[in-house]
This record gives C-alpha cells, structure tokens and sequence, in this order.
C-alpha cells in the first residue's frame, strides 16, 4: 500500500471520489478510511450463504473491520435502506442480479467501481457502478434422497412426483423468483412469458404438493423439505453440511437460469469507505476464491485459478447444458415487478388449507 495519508483529508477525499476504477493510490486511501470507520454492517449476507464468513473473517484479520449481519430477502433489503435512509444500520447488501436496478430507481444505492472492473462482464453490471455481480448462480433442485427414492432430473420429472416441492417466498426472494424463471424456460416461456411456470406451479399447489416453508438450511436439517427449488451454491453447501449422502443436487435437465448476485452500497451508509473495501476485496481473486469455495461460480471465473479442492465441490460443467443467462434483463426486471401479484393470483389462491 502507498503511503500514510492524515485521516481527515483521507475521509474527506474518498468520499468525494467518483465511481472511476480505483487507483493504487486511492487503494491506500481505501483502507486507511475504511480502518477509520472500523466495523461494515450488511444485510442478506450471512456466513452461511456462499461462503461469506471467510469474506468477513479476511476483512477483519487484513483491515481490522468489525462485521455483523441481518439476513433477510433482497426485497426487504431495499426496503431498509429507504426506509432508514440517514438513519442506516446497514451499509452493503447482496441483492438478485433482478435488483441491482431496483436499487437505482430507488435511489438507495452508491457506485463503486472495484479495481478489477474491466473483468466484470458487461450484461453483469452496471455502466455506473452502482451494482455488479460477483457470482453467479444456476436454479437446482436440493432432493432428501431419505424421502424421495426416484430422483428427478428434470422439471418434467417434478410435475410427476407424489413428493412436496419447495420454492419458498417469490414475492420477496430473488431465488424463488429465479426459480419460477427457470421452469418457465423449461416448459416453453421467457423473461416476458412466465404463465407456463404459474400453471405449473399452480398444480402442484392443488395437489397440495408445494410447499410454503423457506428452503434455507434449518428447515432442510429437520426433514420439513423433500425437493427444494435453490440455486446451485445453496443446496450443494446445504448438503455438504448436513449429509453428502443424504442429498442430491441436480441442474434440471430440461431447462434452467444462471443469474447472480450483486452487493449494493447503501447510498446512506455510516461505513461507507469499509463498505466500498468489503466489494473490492470481494471482487479481489482472494474474495473471488472465497466465494468460490461456498460452491458459487465467481463473476472473475476465467480470470483465476480455481484450486483443486474448491473446482472439486462443484458440479460438472455437464450438468448446466441447458442452463442459460437471462437474455432480456429489461423485460425480466418488468416481469420481476409483477410476480409478487401474479403469484398470488395463480398459485397461492389454489394452496390447500
């Protein structure tokens, strides 16, 4: 790092920079500021979620920051920051690739471009600064082989079955709306047609075969889930933890959607210099590694060497032969505005009492 800036002119400067990729220089002056502030408070990312507590745990040990975390949806997390506004408890929050947008047209968000922006790929960020992702991820199914003995492969697959299937809350989770995207891939539609996937969904709700508890690792540990719909890096860390041998993690054969997640800098953040570290770091190969190792596929992927280890807890690239990118953003986005309701009017009103 460069040399000792007074911290006074560090602050006063860093937060008049502009979202330009940052220099060496203002590396330097990152981290003196960023050590100032002392602590960086996010929302939606928890340590059991894509690796996080190695992210936090570097921070703390490379620059001492100080960390906690309220999880909760990418939804709720906008809602906080504009709700608070001046009187922020959060600084930085891991939003759906859905609602680095939303961010925008909120007015919550504040750019930061890391130092290896130029990596980032354009349909991954935007042209501000104000969001990227720093991972992708593919819809899945999570199947407790204790509960289910014939595995289904495909969305096809999951219509047939006798078994409850879980996508926890699509009003409010980017998951569960990814997850809704990608059946309707699946099954005939697009970004701008997701009735296939409300139909489909909406039959199970009248055979009684969806279920409303939220798919995270607490409720999967007690059996109260059969197949859940998940991305990739959630249910192969869910089943790493509980049991490799219980679990089995498949990308549906017929179809399915590779989206991500981007952190979003509160616009009213009280650490905002820690905040801007913590999205540096993630995007640093270190960061890139880490996430990694909570079984998410790194935005910077071509760029690293994954090691052996963490390419071994990864499915084989074969397995997402039918996964694809989202091709219309700004028709998903609309769309993504109007499921909570659409949800509502197609498969919550047919759930059993």
């Amino acid at each position: 790092m460069k040399a000792f800036i007074a911290s006074v002119v560090v602050s006063a400067v860093l937060l008049a920079l502009p979202a330009a990729q940052a220099a060496d220089n203002d590396l330097a002056a990152l981290e003196k500021a960023a050590r100032a502030e002392g602590q960086v408070n996010s929302v939606g990312m928890p340590d059991s979620w894509a690796n996080w507590k190695d992210t936090w745990s570097d921070l703390n040990s490379k620059y001492g920051l100080k960390h906690s975390d309220t999880d909760m949806s990418s939804a709720q997390e906008l809602a906080k920051f504009a709700a608070e506004k001046e009187n922020a408890s959060a600084d930085i929050g891991d939003v759906g690739a859905a609602f680095g947008p939303i961010a925008v047209a909120k007015g919550v968000a504040q750019p930061y471009k890391p130092t290896h922006w130029e990596q980032i790929p354009s349909w991954a960020k935007d042209q501000d600064g104000n969001w990227m992702l720093a991972y992708t991820g593919t819809i899945a199914f999570l199947v407790d082989k204790q509960q289910v003995k014939d595995v289904p492969h495909s969305w096809a697959d999951l219509k047939k079955g006798k078994y409850v299937v879980t996508i926890g809350d699509v009003g409010t989770a980017a998951q569960a709306a990814n997850g809704v995207l990608a059946a309707s891939y699946a099954l005939g539609g697009d970004e701008k047609n997701v009735k296939p996937a409300l139909s489909f969904f909406g039959d199970l709700a009248k055979e009684g075969r969806l279920g409303v508890t939220d798919p995270v690792i607490a409720n999967i540990e007690k059996g109260e889930i059969q197949v859940a719909v998940v991305w990739d890096f959630n249910g192969l860390n869910y089943r790493d933890q509980i049991d490799k041998n219980r679990y089995e993690v498949v990308i549906p054969s017929d179809g399915s959607v590779t989206s991500g997640y981007s952190t979003i800098i509160n616009k009213y953040a009280k650490h905002p210099n820690a905040a801007k570290l913590a999205r540096e770091y993630i995007l640093s190969d270190e960061g890139q590694i880490n996430l990694a190792k909570g079984y998410a596929r790194p935005i910077r992927a071509e760029h690293l060497t994954l090691p052996a280890d963490v390419q071994a807890k990864l499915l084989p690239q074969s397995e997402y032969k039918n996964a694809r990118p989202i091709k219309d953003q700004a028709a998903w986005d609309k769309t993504s505005k109007m499921l909570p309701r659409l949800w509502q009017e197609n498969v919550i009103i047919n759930m059993k009492q």
